[in-house]
């Protein structure tokens, strides 16, 4: 075969589909994902199949809502709650965008209709009402509906005596919504103090990032703080805070580890671990979510004898 007859029988092959054509920009980037730490380039099935943890440095990088529920909960035992529910536009909010058209373009990107998934389902059998916020819309940012879908939760997890995880990663309140942003705070904090008055369950885990108006609420009030290795939590941002007191900040300023040697988080658990972990303390705590009555039953038999 001369050269010619070579580049004739390749021409034909690609116009009939069978020489692969080179991969695109967008199709190299799905197949490939850069460690935000290390550098390294890992093929991203096998960094989906290893939870999304770098397996160079553990590194945990940000999983949406709808992968969270896949990482914790049992296989088909989800059903979400208040999925219908979507933000309106109270103030004519415009920017340099009106408020409408960022709501639909978050919702386009994320495939979600806000940034809070909430539900119930089991962990390893253990029956649970979870919250799962994802930073991939709006920026996790806490509007009226993430404040009323959270508060309907901790009311519906009280009502039927269930344990509570809410997962956190936000950048803080939603200002297009305003001071009806900022309602939320006082709003999911009041209800997670009756929660906490019928005797329940409330496990906060913080995830990569949890900021501003989240942190100053609900995410802080559990029971027990939970955080993902490396997650970045506070209220003010890092630089906020070094040009007002004017100082330096140490490296790990606002890092899980540095948060839980402060006394801030109870436990730093990996993203393989968390999932026994959450079962074992549902587990552990489960005779407070028995009713009452039944406590009360147990502990007169108890005294009887």
């Amino acid at each position: 075969m001369d050269l010619k007859e070579w580049f004739a029988n390749r021409k034909k092959k690609t116009e009939q589909g069978e020489v692969k054509q080179p991969l695109t920009t967008e199709e190299y980037c799905a197949l490939w994902t850069q460690c935000f730490q290390c550098r390294e380039l890992l093929y991203t099935r096998d960094l989906r199949s290893n939870l999304d943890v770098c397996p160079k440095c553990q590194y945990h990088f940000r999983v949406g809502a709808e992968q969270r529920i896949e990482q914790l909960v049992d296989a088909g035992s989800f059903v979400e709650t208040e999925a219908k529910l979507s933000s309106a536009d109270p103030l004519g909010f415009v920017d340099s965008e009106p408020y409408p058209k960022r709501l639909l373009e978050a919702e386009r990107r994320s495939g979600l209709k806000e940034a809070i998934i909430t539900g119930v389902g089991n962990i390893e059998d253990q029956k649970a009402a979870l919250g799962i916020m994802d930073f991939g819309h709006f920026g996790g940012s806490m509007g009226s509906v993430v404040g009323e879908k959270v508060t309907r939760l901790v009311e519906k997890a009280e009502k039927e005596r269930l344990p509570l995880i809410l997962i956190s990663s936000s950048g803080g309140a939603r200002m297009q919504e305003g001071i009806l942003s900022l309602m939320q705070l006082a709003k999911t904090s009041s209800a997670l103090k009756s929660f906490s008055d019928a005797g329940l369950l409330y496990i906060s885990i913080l995830s990569e990032p949890t900021y501003g108006g989240v942190t100053a609420s609900f995410a802080m009030l559990g029971d027990m703080i939970i955080a993902e290795p490396g997650a970045r939590v506070g209220f003010a941002g890092r630089r906020v805070i070094e040009q007002t007191i004017r100082q330096k900040l140490p490296a790990d300023f606002q890092t899980a580890e540095y948060l839980m040697s402060h006394g801030q988080v109870d436990m730093v658990i990996e993203r393989h671990k968390l999932k026994e972990a959450l079962a074992g303390l549902i587990k552990f705590h489960g005779q407070a979510l028995k009713p009452s009555s039944v406590i009360q039953q147990k502990g007169a038999a108890l005294y009887s004898r």
